[in-house]
């Protein structure tokens, strides 16, 4: 694949809705940039093995040189940036009387700080372009309360609001800057969570409408959508639920279940 090819930047690409959107992405057309705290090596295998470009790099997304390092490999590389998908979160399960101040900084620190500083990175040189999209995976959180996630409702309804005041500054600069709010994916993450006990599969899936988990590729594809200037050219400062019907959903869980 030629510098020519449109580019993509997938942060958190080695596992979950990163992985599947990186593969997705490269499967049309892209190449692919990937930055993660753990070495993409699944990811890298199955771009490369269906003939795509990719270029992994391992680091810490809260850190401005490392982000700065970044930016400068990318651009060597390739020459350009096309697509930003600020997809690197974590979670956190806890009470919010019980969290503390480090915890919560922590969690502001990957899921809202970070994005802002890889968007200012990529985004001055989407500016110059006249030319990009940015798309931010905030969560169902960002939009509604969730108990005992205090820290990661915040950052994630930051991560809305930041969403919205990019796509503001830049849109009429030709950077387009939306959201994607996914419900419960089956991922990695949400292997960790249930391993402590907070909640089970039954937990979602009778309160989602559809009854199941998103998985990585429904939320993959919204993210490719928005990324995608022919089809969603006029898209802007979006947040696009991804969550079977959770958020629309008011019924109780007899009425809903009964449905069934």
């Amino acid at each position: 694949m030629s510098n020519a090819a449109a580019v993509a930047i997938v942060t958190g690409g080695a596992q979950g809705i990163g992985r599947r959107t990186s593969e997705l992405l490269a499967e049309r057309g892209f190449s692919i940039a990937i930055i993660d705290l753990q070495e993409p090596t699944g990811t890298v295998q199955s771009i490369e093995r269906n003939g795509g470009d990719v270029f992994p790099f391992t680091g810490d997304i809260c850190s401005e040189p490392v982000i700065e390092e970044f930016s400068l490999r990318v651009f060597e590389r390739f020459g350009r940036v096309d697509v930003l998908v600020n997809n690197a979160g974590i979670s956190l399960i806890r009470p919010a009387e019980d969290t503390t101040a480090a915890e919560y900084r922590r969690v502001m620190e990957v899921n809202l700080v970070a994005p802002f500083l890889l968007a200012r990175a990529f985004g001055r040189k989407m500016l110059e372009a006249r030319s990009g999209s940015i798309v931010n995976v905030a969560s169902i959180a960002g939009l509604l309360a969730v108990s005992d996630r205090a820290a990661y409702n915040a950052s994630k309804h930051g991560l809305v609001g930041l969403t919205r005041t990019l796509a503001a500054e830049w849109g009429g600069r030709g950077v387009r800057v939306n959201a994607v709010c996914p419900g419960w994916v089956k991922t990695e993450m949400d292997a960790a969570d249930q391993a402590h006990g907070t909640y089970n599969d039954a937990d979602i899936t009778q309160r989602v409408p559809m009854g199941r988990f998103a998985s990585p590729d429904d939320v993959a594809r919204a993210i490719a959508f928005l990324a995608d200037g022919k089809q969603s050219g006029f898209v802007n400062g979006h947040t696009l639920t991804v969550d079977g019907g959770w958020s629309s959903d008011g019924s109780w869980e007899s009425v809903r279940l009964s449905k069934r």
